[in-house]
């Protein structure tokens, strides 16, 4: 017996028609609570084949809750627009009729055809209004209509790229803003945002290469990890950043200045060299959680990478062992660490005082490579 038939009516709205180079805009109003009918939220999480899916961040209940109490009130006044991604089955019929004297070159006004189906299959995706558009299903005064502004593409990418950008000046987490950027197209982004596409690759790399001593230990936005050795993705990210960025950073080199673009298969190769070598060095600390190792706590990824930096101006990074070539500066320093226990040598600090601040960053890299340079002097 064949499956029932989804219920699908049409929501027919009056609605303005322009475009933004070949992207068709429209700016139509509908009661609030009928959002949900036609539009879908596109949550941010990793499918079974870890490829990113959606944008959205979760519900934020309590924010959510003051929006209901606000509609709830009563008549309220609510002209914050909500941002659609629309589908390109939607279908616009212009007005007949002639044009009023004040009309604005480029825009069409008639009536916007949006299939409103039961289930996940929506015809528009929220790109901003989340969770007023929870709030608006949620409120007793749901009727209230609120304008929307829509834009049509079937694209995720497009969508994602919209979703960055509207959400900047708000509280967005920026792990999450990291976690879309490699699924963003950098030509849209601004330049502060653009930077850290590149070490947020690498950092998915990172997790997803079982060579790499991060090999399923990233914790990201969209999946978090149900492990105790977990590890921050936003440490991984900047220290990376910085590795490209510096003057004096490791991957420095290979970060491009033509049309060629930067060389990420070589930074991903020194990285997991570096890092494989850290892993074998300090084997026990490497192993543990955080909150157990000061190594593999964001403090100490951080400060690591600051000692990636002076290891490689003494080595090849073309060496065919780069691994052992770190191994053996690594060897230097291995019996002088308090990873785990013990106080940390020259400021006789408890191995688990230091924090991840910008004091204890700078304290705990100075000590690192002040050691190594100790040692070099020896």
């Amino acid at each position: 017996m064949a499956p029932p038939k989804k219920k699908s009516t049409m929501m027919i709205v009056s609605a303005l028609k322009f475009k933004q180079g070949d992207t068709a805009i429209y700016c139509f109003a509908v009661p609030g609570n009928s959002l949900t009918k036609i539009a879908d939220l596109s949550r941010v999480k990793r499918s079974n084949k870890d490829q990113l899916e959606g944008f959205q961040r979760k519900e934020i209940q309590q924010h959510v809750k003051q929006i209901t109490d606000y509609l709830d009130k009563g008549p309220s006044l609510f002209p914050n627009a909500i941002i659609l991604a629309l589908a390109p089955q939607v279908r616009f019929v212009k007005s007949r009729g002639p044009k009023g004297e004040e009309t604005v070159l480029g825009i069409d006004s008639g009536r916007l055809h949006l299939p409103a189906k039961e289930g996940a299959e929506k015809v528009a995706w929220i790109v901003d209004g989340q969770q007023r558009s929870l709030a608006l299903a949620k409120s007793n005064h749901g009727e209230l209509l609120v304008p929307v502004i829509a834009f049509e593409s079937g694209s995720l990418d497009t969508q994602r790229q919209q979703f960055i950008l509207v959400n900047r000046a708000k509280p967005l987490s920026q792990r999450l803003v990291n976690e879309l950027l490699p699924e963003t197209d950098d030509a849209f982004l601004p330049r502060d945002l653009a930077v850290n596409k590149i070490p947020s690759e690498l950092c998915n790399l990172l997790h997803k290469d079982r060579k790499s001593p991060f090999f399923g230990r990233v914790n990201r936005t969209s999946a978090k990890l149900e492990r105790a050795d977990a590890i921050n993705d936003s440490a991984i990210i900047q220290m990376i950043r910085d590795r490209i960025n510096l003057p004096t950073g490791a991957l420095t080199h290979f970060k491009g200045f033509s049309s060629s673009g930067a060389d990420t298969n070589s930074m991903h190769k020194v990285l997991v060299a570096y890092w494989s070598a850290v892993a074998e060095t300090f084997p026990e600390a490497w192993d543990l959680s955080p909150e157990r190792s000061r190594l593999t706590h964001s403090v100490g990824i951080r400060a690591m990478g600051s000692l990636m930096d002076r290891m490689s101006s003494r080595i090849s990074l073309k060496d065919k062992d780069l691994k052992a070539a770190f191994i053996r500066e690594l060897k230097s320093i291995s019996s002088l660490c308090a990873w785990t226990t013990g106080h940390w040598p020259l400021i006789n600090a408890p191995w688990n005082s230091i924090e991840m601040t910008s004091r204890g960053l700078t304290q705990l890299s100075s000590v690192i490579n002040t050691l190594y340079m100790q040692s070099e002097l020896n």
